[in-house]
């Protein structure tokens, strides 16, 4: 049996704003984990919530930082600060980790002190028919990535990293309101730090519901996307997370917007645009087989979402264009 000495401390960091539906369940799992107790610490970081967040954390006997409104990037950043761990753990208000997750995730940093970050994968119970795409959409990501050695990509929802190398690479940039995680990802990439996915390390998700909401999450991220892109060239062909066939769905669903007018008119515009939707088609396949296979009630509804978010990437990206235009800082 291990020595207590052989586990490193561990400080879970959970974010939480107006989080009073979801945060107890999230703390019960944190509190329910394998890993010895006595080797890690939950901070919990508020963001200026309205509803009873803080009241819940502390009942469940979580340390709770509130100090105002930091954003979702200040808040990991400040939980990170107030750590005592040499391993800092980001989960979400709105996750449950499976009991193991500690212990899943901290063991590669156990074995390789060349490792730097892991990242862990969603479960989710959801039976919505848009939370369910969204896990087959995850899982696909996750199926590219389980075939890499390391990876360039972490999530917030359930991260891991060094707390001195977390800290000596300036954290999360509080400045972007979207894409931090991919930011701080393709810096330690950029520096030759080593990052792995442990799929093993699950959480259960709370996945959006709401097809308006899903639009505008994906053209947010699309947008800020290209200010990445511009600080990290070298990511715009690939990237350990983003699989090509999504880039490419992503030119073809441009391309059908830009028929869609034209084709009213001219037979020939018309041609063009049915054979650009079977291309589509074509390349959605990858993503249409893994739905068939995991979960096959939801193909009809896959095919209009996978329409839905390639639009909103492009056109999300095609804003970030504009606003900024070969800059590299927000």
């Amino acid at each position: 049996m291990a020595e207590r000495s052989d586990f490193p401390f561990v400080s879970i960091v959970v974010p939480a704003y107006n989080a009073a539906g979801t945060l107890a369940a999230c703390l019960d799992a944190l509190h329910a984990q394998s890993y010895p107790r006595d080797c890690y610490e939950v901070i919990v970081v508020d963001d200026a919530s309205t509803d009873e967040t803080v009241q819940i954390a502390r009942r469940a006997g979580a340390q709770v930082v509130a100090e105002g409104k930091l954003g979702k990037s200040g808040v990991r950043n400040r939980g990170a600060q107030e750590a005592r761990g040499e391993i800092v753990l980001f989960t979400d208000a709105d996750c449950e980790p499976l009991p193991t997750w500690v212990e899943t995730m901290v063991a590669p940093f156990r074995r390789d002190p060349e490792v730097v970050g892991v990242k862990g994968a969603y479960l989710s119970r959801q039976r919505e028919p848009l939370a369910r795409f969204t896990q087959v959409e995850v899982e696909e990501r996750y199926d590219r990535m389980a075939r890499q050695e390391t990876i360039d990509f972490i999530d917030t929802y359930a991260a891991g990293y060094r707390r001195d190398l977390f800290l000596e690479f300036g954290g999360f940039d509080e400045t972007l309101p979207e894409v931090e995680d991919q930011d701080l990802s393709f810096r330690l990439a950029r520096a030759g730090k080593k990052m792995l996915f442990i799929p093993d390390a699950r959480v259960y998700h709370r996945h959006a519901t709401s097809v308006r909401r899903y639009f505008w999450r994906k053209f947010a991220i699309a947008t800020w996307k290209h200010l990445l892109i511009n600080r990290y060239p070298e990511r715009f062909l690939s990237d350990s997370r983003t699989p090509q066939s999504l880039k490419v769905q992503m030119g073809l669903a441009l391309l059908m917007t830009l028929l869609a007018v034209p084709a009213l008119f001219a037979p020939a515009a018309r041609r063009a645009l049915a054979g650009v939707s079977v291309a589509f088609l074509l390349a959605c396949f990858p993503f249409l087989r893994k739905a068939a296979r995991r979960d096959p009630a939801i193909l009809p509804f896959s095919l209009v979402m996978l329409w839905v978010r390639a639009e909103a990437l492009v056109l999300g990206y095609l804003k970030g264009i504009l606003k900024f235009r070969g800059r590299k800082t927000a």
